[in-house]
């Protein structure tokens, strides 16, 4: 089978984040199953930052067994990412099968566009928040005025469609505002085990942290709560259980980083949090490893797999009940969910688990569990395929 992903983003590009790792994860099993599959994407390479593209990125690259294919970005706009060299490629590929991840970028446009003129079939997944990411609502008049135009964009992709795949029951409703449930699979995200096994240096000490800590991971961007899990800090800075702990907060700047600086010096909690800045990939891994657990106060998310990372090296998670985080992390069971917003419960549940080691180990191994036994990029890639396979022969 040849198979054609597209996607706004791919390696090197690691800090872009879900998208692109779901994308990279389906290629790598996939082409390990003997399938000749291809990333289309643009020259993202994101060195400091979500805009910068890079003309002396190879154009077209092998990682393990399966291809990138990069056509230059002539210019970009928030994260919509303007490459029309993509629909030539991938119709030049003429695959048996289109699966873009991103339902709003202008390259799952341009597969749209290839499976009508060619007769492939297309199949969907989003990831991003087709309706309910707050900066649909609360950006400015501009961006606003952009994603009213992108209204007949969506429609058309989700007509061109073949199957929409998504992640869970939330994202499903989502997409049944746009078309008959009998088109949407929901099929589990899953990340990759083998970063079980990836060397890990010493994190702590590369960064001379003296204390245990505690870990945020994610852009540096509103929707992620930032802010809240700062105030939830200095309420409990003082306390018996929090004074050889601190806050490790890694990411990438999506406009927030100024007000996060600001806002730790204002909160005089500076001795207690360490912001690192760009963190490469092999940094994130041993964060997970050596942190004590997670904390992702977000406003929203919709399938989010830094929870899933975090079990993969057996750690809990606090996170809050909106939008799809509560279908993956069970309250009680693998994580604390707390009200979004809601900083005091925040604060609360942080001494809860550093109080009770033994739930915190419990929690941890629960959502290791989950991620051995379904949410991970092996089974994520068989139902997937199955789909194609279905499609393909139907």
């Amino acid at each position: 089978m040849k198979i054609a992903l597209v996607c706004p983003a791919s390696l090197p590009a690691t800090q872009f984040g879900g998208i692109m790792f779901l994308c990279v994860d389906i290629a790598k099993e996939s082409s390990k199953q003997g399938h000749e599959t291809i990333i289309f994407t643009t020259d993202l390479d994101f060195a400091n930052n979500p805009k910068t593209f890079n003309k002396k990125l190879p154009r077209i690259e092998t990682f393990e067994k399966f291809k990138i294919n990069r056509t230059h970005t002539w210019f970009s706009f928030n994260l919509f990412f303007i490459n029309p060299g993509i629909y030539f490629q991938i119709k030049k590929f003429h695959p048996d099968v289109i699966h873009s991840i991103g339902a709003r970028s202008f390259q799952t446009l341009m597969a749209a566009f290839v499976s009508k003129k060619t007769k492939i079939p297309l199949i969907i997944s989003d990831q991003g928040g087709l309706t309910t990411h707050p900066d649909l609502k609360n950006s400015g008049i501009i961006k606003n005025f952009l994603y009213s135009i992108q209204k007949p964009m969506i429609k058309f992709i989700v007509n061109q469609a073949t199957k929409i795949s998504v992640a869970n029951e939330y994202e499903k409703k989502i997409f049944e505002t746009f078309c008959d449930s009998t088109k949407i699979n929901i099929i589990r995200n899953g990340i990759d085990l083998e970063i079980q096994n990836h060397p890990i240096d010493n994190f702590k000490k590369k960064y001379d942290i003296k204390n245990s800590f505690i870990l945020f991971l994610g852009r540096f961007h509103t929707v992620k709560g930032i802010d809240i899990l700062l105030k939830s800090i200095q309420l409990i800075k003082n306390h018996s259980e929090f004074v050889d702990v601190q806050l490790v907060i890694m990411g990438v700047d999506f406009g927030f980083q100024s007000k996060m600086i600001r806002m730790i010096e204002e909160l005089k909690i500076s001795d207690k949090v360490i912001v690192i800045k760009n963190p490469p990939r092999e940094d994130v891994l041993a964060a997970y490893k050596e942190s004590e657990f997670l904390v992702l106060p977000s406003r929203w998310e919709l399938s989010p797999l830094t929870p899933l990372e975090g079990f993969a090296f057996k750690k809990t998670v606090i996170s809050t009940k909106s939008h799809g985080i509560p279908y993956t992390i069970n309250h009680g069971e693998n994580g604390l969910l707390v009200e979004s917003e809601n900083y005091k419960e925040l604060a609360e549940s942080i001494i809860h688990l550093l109080e009770n080691k033994q739930k915190c180990v419990e929690f941890g191994l629960n959502g290791f569990n989950l991620v051995q036994n379904e949410c991970n990029s092996k089974t994520m890639c068989e139902k997937t395929l199955d789909l194609y396979k279905k499609i393909i022969n139907r």
